[in-house]
Order: C-alpha cells, then sequence, then structure tokens
C-alpha cells in the first residue's frame, strides 16, 4: 500500500507538470508523513545531505567543467579536424568523422548533450554543405553524442556506481569496448547508407597532414591519455582524474591554444555550476525517493515477486530493458538511476548477473533514453544547434537508435563484451 501511494503521487504530479526532481523529493516527503508520521522527516532530510556526502559524487562538476572548457575553447574543432584526417575520404566520410571525433570528445567530457553541443555545432554545417541530407547530418551528430556518457568518463557511470556501491574504475573500462563497438556499429551503419546516397570514396588525405593536424590537436587528445591512464596507471582515483583534467583543460585553453579568455571564465564556471547543480538537485530528490523504498522494504518485496514468477536471468533482462526504455522517455537518466538500481539490482543480484555488467546495460538504455521523446536531451541540443525541429530530429535519428538499440542486446546477452577488459586490468 505504502509502495502504491508513493508512486501514485509520484505519477500524478508528474501528470500535473511538476518536474521530475521535484516530484520525486515531495512524493516521498507526503508519502513518509501520513505513513509514518512527522518524526520521519526529519530522518529524510537527513538522508538527503548523507546521500550527497559521498566522495565519488565530487568528480561530476569537475567532468562538467572540463567538458564546457574543452567546448568552448578550439579543442572540440581540433579533434574533427584530426578525425577528418583519417575518415573523411571514405564514403560518408564526414558523417563517420563527426562520430569518430564523437567517440574522442565522449573520452574527455563524461556528458552526452556536451559532446552533441560540442561536435554538432562543428560538423552539421560541413556534413550538409557537402551535399548530405540534414536529416542524415543530425541523425549521426544526435545519435554519436550519446556515446558521451558510455565510453569513460562517464557522468552516468558515477552515478550508478555511487548508488550501487561498486568500483567506478572497473565500470570505466567495463564502458570502453561496449563504447567502440556501438560506435564502429553506427560508422558501418552511416558507410552503407552513404553508399546508397551515391557518395564515392575521394583521396585520402597525405600523411603529412594527417601529422599536422595530430600536433594541433595533441594537447586535447592528452586529456584522454591524463583521464584514462591517470586511473588506470594507479595515480589517482576517478573523483582526482576529473579535478586534473578540469585543471588541464583550464591550462591548455588558456596558456596553449589561447582560445578562451580570462574574462571568458565566468561564463564558463556559471554555466558549469548551473549545469552541476540541476544535476546534484536530482540526485538529492531520487537519493530520498530510494531510501525510502529501502526502509520500506520495497526492492526486497520485488526480489520475492520475481522468484515467485520464476524468471530466468534472459527473461529478467528483457524486461529491464523495456522497462528502462519506457522511462528513458520520462525522466531524466540521473532519476532512473538512483531509482531504478536499488529496486532491480538486488535481484539482477540474486539472478547471477554481475552488477558492473548491468551498470553497462543500464547506462545504454539511458542512451538511448537521450534520443527519444519527450525528455530526450540529445534531441533538444541537436534541435537548437541545427534550427531543425524536434519532430524532424526524432525522425532522423531512428536508423541509429535502432543500430544502438542492436549494440544493448548484443552487450546485454553477451557479458564478456563487458567483462573481459575489467578482468584482463583489474581481475575480479
Amino acid at each position: 500500500m505504502v509502495a502504491g501511494v508513493l508512486f501514485g503521487i509520484f505519477f500524478l504530479l508528474l501528470f500535473l507538470s511538476v518536474p521530475v526532481s521535484v516530484a520525486l523529493g515531495a512524493s516521498t516527503f507526503i508519502t513518509s508523513y501520513f505513513f509514518e508520521g512527522p518524526e520521519s522527516l526529519i530522518d529524510l532530510a537527513s538522508a538527503v545531505f548523507s546521500k550527497l556526502d559521498k566522495y565519488a559524487l565530487m568528480a561530476i562538476p569537475m567532468f562538467i567543467l572540463a567538458g564546457n572548457l574543452l567546448s568552448k575553447g578550439s579543442s572540440a574543432k581540433r579533434i574533427v579536424d584530426f578525425a577528418k584526417t583519417f575518415v573523411g575520404h571514405l564514403p560518408g566520410g564526414l558523417p563517420i568523422a563527426a562520430i569518430f571525433a564523437s567517440i574522442i570528445f565522449a573520452a574527455v567530457s563524461g556528458s552526452s548533450p556536451a559532446t552533441v553541443a560540442a561536435i554538432g555545432s562543428i560538423m552539421f554545417g560541413a556534413i550538409t554543405a557537402a551535399g548530405y541530407p540534414k536529416s542524415y547530418a543530425v541523425g549521426t551528430i544526435t545519435a554519436s553524442g550519446s556515446l558521451g556518457i558510455l565510453i569513460p568518463p562517464s557522468i552516468v557511470m558515477i552515478i550508478y556506481g555511487v548508488t550501487a556501491e561498486v568500483s567506478i574504475g572497473k565500470l570505466f573500462i567495463a564502458g570502453i569496448i561496449p563504447g567502440l563497438l556501438i560506435g564502429f556499429m553506427l560508422m558501418a551503419v552511416t558507410y552503407i547508407g552513404a553508399k546508397r546516397l551515391g557518395f564515392k570514396k575521394t583521396t585520402p588525405a597525405p600523411w603529412r597532414e594527417k601529422w599536422n593536424k595530430f600536433k594541433e590537436s595533441f594537447w586535447a587528445l592528452m586529456t584522454i591519455v591524463i583521464i584514462i591512464g591517470g586511473i588506470y596507471g594507479g595515480v589517482f582515483t576517478p573523483t582526482e582524474a576529473a579535478a586534473v583534467s578540469a585543471v588541464w583543460a583550464l591550462f591548455i585553453a588558456i596558456f596553449i591554444y589561447k582560445d578562451i579568455k580570462i574574462s571568458e571564465l565566468k561564463i564558463v564556471f556559471l554555466e558549469s555550476a548551473k549545469t552541476s547543480a540541476m544535476i546534484m538537485f536530482i540526485i538529492a530528490n531520487a537519493s530520498v525517493f530510494a531510501y525510502f523504498l529501502t526502509l520500506e522494504n520495497i526492492p526486497q518485496m520485488l526480489s520475492d515477486f520475481v522468484v515467485q514468477m520464476h524468471l530466468n536471468k534472459v527473461m529478467f533482462l528483457v524486461a529491464v530493458n523495456i522497462l528502462l526504455l519506457i522511462a528513458g522517455n520520462f525522466m531524466e537518466p540521473s532519476s532512473i538511476i538512483m531509482i531504478m538500481v536499488p529496486l532491480l539490482l538486488p535481484v539482477a543480484t540474486m539472478l547471477g548477473i554481475d552488477p558492473i555488467h548491468f551498470g553497462v546495460i543500464i547506462t545504454i538504455n539511458m542512451e538511448l533514453g537521450m534520443l527519444t521523446p519527450p525528455v530526450g536531451l540529445n534531441l533538444f541540443v541537436a534541435s537548437g544547434i541545427t534550427g531543425l525541429s524536434i519532430k524532424e530530429v526524432v525522425k532522423a535519428v531512428m536508423p541509429w537508435f535502432f543500430v544502438i538499440f542492436t549494440g544493448l542486446l548484443l552487450i546485454t546477452y553477451i557479458p564478456q563484451i563487458s567483462l573481459w577488459l575489467p578482468k584482463v586490468m583489474m581481475g575480479k
């Protein structure tokens, strides 16, 4: 009955157009007040602060700041130019270069919307100027930008790691092969589609040009080496890596590329602070919602229900993917993770599903949620930078959506795609 009232109030508030984050907190406090009494509100208020008091969460504002510094300066353009020299001569070369650049930028930003904004603002005009349809250009950019939350570092994985209490370092490693796999699948479909549109292979860029573009983008590319190499080399933790990446991005933007003036830093810092505050507010409300679920023993009841249903691992994962795909249509990734993980992870563990593998599955579902209306954030970012309507962007992104969905099925039912590299690098 408690669960019914909690979710009933939550969905009623959503129906009344209350923001998701506010609906999560309000439904929890209202339900607790009526079932547990006024004294319970003190515990919930305390839980809000205790759930935010996590060392790993400090990485989120740092990665957001690093991504903003790199996208506001010339780093993103240098990465795009570097990608173009290697794949720009192929049929679909420019869209493929956008995907390649998105993979690289994803490895320095940790954010899907930031990747779409940074790469899309540079590549959309170039792709359409080369004769590709606008739908083809925006579909490629929007879909490949979703890799920003799968390829490490990933803000979504940090939130999952904190919620599930698993190693964020292992999660980051687990996202590398799935991210590259889906990236190459997107490239393959883009290549085939371009050939069908009549685009031909052109002369490849000479090695001298490739070398020059590499030198120009070297300092931006070094961000990947610093983050990934530092974490897996044992030099610093993921949280420390976030701080180092922000300092590094600031250093190259001001002193090496000199593309951000000191006077412009205030705007970058304010934008980063606003985004960070929004995410932290969502986490705070979703955390207290999840805490109340656990307090009322709802995850255990769900586990018992699954046992009684005699669901096997395969059917459970089918149900999870369907549930998360539906949730992704209406909620932001942070909220979904904070609500669903406490409910689903105990069942997954009971069925023998590795928590790291489960985290990758959830992250890819969050990618797909970024591409579906009405709250898919990538759609709004792509619409803003291209001038196309949301309806046009949704229609354009669908072919690539199904490519990522195919990747989700492969990664869901072949756990070693996610688990092989963590086991090799960090052991069990």
